[in-house]
């Protein structure tokens, strides 16, 4: 059977857990991959403990300018892994700790140096969606379905997410989608806002894949800089700024970028 288009011809990364694969490509594009598809890809608590770590590692390695997320057999994520779930919550102690081992890792990503970019095929709920919009952006197929569940289940949404969410799709979409806990199909992701592009399924990766190399051709710099500031908040953007302004003045993305658009050519950052 062909390799799916996102991990083919990519290196494998030493796994940290069981059910989350790591790739990295000559191309500078990255690939984190949930790969649990007899359960819909739903995140184990060992997942979501090692999801920092190889968000370290792949932040680390060299030549990595963009990162895609997505999930095996053609499902994102169905959430948190119920049946792991249910045994956590007869402890409140251990409820609590995995919150926080979830909220951790969605920080991790969000605070992740290059743009990340979830591919959303199938089922992307509760915790998958989470995950989903700790990314820069969403790619998202037609016939997906995304949600945040914790309503028909009596979990309390941790706070970091929920505010995460507000400021993504704006509190009163987010209180739609919290109240209810009702999925919403990928076509109706863009106007909701949380999508940036819907396209048909069987075009989504390469779409995707497009998109993040075109990424890789532009200025690291630029980019980082619009990421740290669009992630703060707002009283501190000038103050985050700062050292990308400063970095601009010293390095040679500036003088690379100008020169080759005077020689007509494409830009080597």
């Amino acid at each position: 059977m062909d390799q799916p288009l996102l991990t083919r011809d990519r290196s494998a990364l030493p796994a940290q857990a069981e059910g989350l694969n790591a790739y990295v490509g000559e191309d500078g594009v990255a690939v984190l991959e949930f790969a649990r598809p007899h359960r819909r890809n739903a995140v184990t608590l060992a997942v979501w403990q090692a999801l920092p770590k190889v968000l370290e590692q792949l932040a680390g390695h060299p030549g990595v300018r963009v990162l895609l997320l997505t999930g095996a057999g053609n499902t994102f994520s169905a959430g948190a892994d119920i049946a792991e779930l249910s045994e956590v919550y007869g402890d409140p102690d251990r409820a609590e700790a995995y919150h926080a081992t979830n909220v951790a890792a969605e920080e991790a990503l969000a605070a992740f140096p290059h743009p990340t970019l979830a591919v959303v095929h199938g089922a992307c709920v509760g915790g998958g969606c989470q995950l989903a919009v700790a990314c820069d952006l969403r790619f998202v197929a037609e016939d997906a379905r995304l949600g945040i569940t914790p309503a028909k289940l009596g979990v309390v949404y941790p706070a970091v997410p929920t505010v995460r969410l507000a400021r993504l799709i704006g509190p009163a979409r987010a209180k739609y989608l919290l109240f209810s806990g009702e999925l919403v199909a990928g076509r109706d992701a863009l106007p909701l806002g949380l999508a940036e592009r819907v396209l048909p399924d069987a075009e989504l990766d390469a779409a995707a894949l497009d998109f993040a190399r075109l990424l890789t051709r532009r200025s690291a710099q630029t980019v980082g800089a619009a990421k740290a500031v669009l992630d703060a908040p707002p009283e501190r953007a000038d103050e985050v700024l700062a050292p990308w302004l400063l970095r601009a003045r010293e390095g040679s993305d500036v003088r690379e970028g100008l020169a080759a658009f005077l020689e007509g050519r494409p830009a080597r950052f």
